[in-house]
């Protein structure tokens, strides 16, 4: 018997210097859906003309270079900018927004701006979705007709394997590692790259936080994830060590293992 599948809707665009993809199923994934993804994505664009720290012409740039008052930015770069000083001070300094001397938000930036066009979609009432931007992401709802998503932490050390898959819905999860952009993450302390950790996985309820979480557990190294099982209510971690050993807080969402 042939089995009719449920509508989809799916976009991928490069925004952000990244690779982003919004996977909507269910029914209801016709017209209104694919207008509430382009303004989705619009907003994602907006900010990365906002917040790059590559183009001259952006807030961010402009502040470093002393042209703009940080109280004179927009409202969205206030409220960045406001955050990762809370997170710097929740982090102990370990979540930094700084690039050496430079002004770079980018660590919150886009975990940030993901969890505000995902809701932007559950306000226009789209119930199931995956936005994906460079491997973090929000989920909602299920993979119609599945009641929930399979989400895969890519292995740190096999760009074609996964570490492992978790079933998840209505949740947030960013990973930080040397994936897309090398050893980019730094101990902000020595200004060296953390050792003795491969990645941290950070699940919640709110993705700018999750990534923000996993970037400072990462640049911790080693006393990562001590720190993560004091992480806030709602979010867990998973850490990869160097040895490949796992170590997840207890709360964190039952895992398949890797085939």
């Amino acid at each position: 018997m042939r089995l009719a599948l449920p509508h989809r809707h799916v976009a991928v665009e490069e925004i952000m210097g990244t690779v982003v993809s919004l996977d909507v199923r269910g029914a209801h994934a016709g017209t209104e859906v694919a207008d509430a993804g382009r303004v989705a994505l619009d907003r994602l664009r907006a900010v990365d003309a906002r917040f790059s720290t590559y183009r001259p012409d952006s807030e961010i740039a402009r502040i470093a270079r002393g042209e703009l008052d940080a109280l004179d930015a927009s409202p969205d770069v206030r409220e960045v900018l406001d955050r990762c000083d809370d997170l710097r001070r929740a982090t102990g300094g370990w979540f930094d927004h700084g690039s050496g001397d430079a002004l770079d938000p980018s660590a919150l930036v886009k975990g940030w701006a993901v969890q505000r066009a995902a809701d932007g979609l559950s306000a226009a009432g789209v119930t199931d979705f995956c936005l994906s931007a460079g491997g973090d992401l929000v989920v909602r709802g299920g993979a119609r007709p599945a009641t929930c998503w399979r989400v895969g932490i890519q292995h740190p050390q096999d760009r074609g394997a996964v570490a492992a898959t978790l079933e998840v819905t209505d949740l947030a999860v960013a990973t930080s590692g040397a994936y897309e952009r090398g050893a980019h993450v730094r101990d902000p302390h020595s200004g060296r790259p953390p050792s003795g950790v491969l990645s941290v996985t950070v699940t919640g309820p709110d993705l700018g936080t999750a990534d923000a979480c996993s970037t400072a557990a990462f640049a911790m190294g080693l006393d990562g994830p001590a720190w993560t099982l004091r992480l806030a209510a709602g979010y867990e971690a998973l850490t990869i060590l160097a040895d490949e050993t796992v170590l997840a807080t207890p709360g964190f969402p039952g895992r398949e293992p890797a085939a």
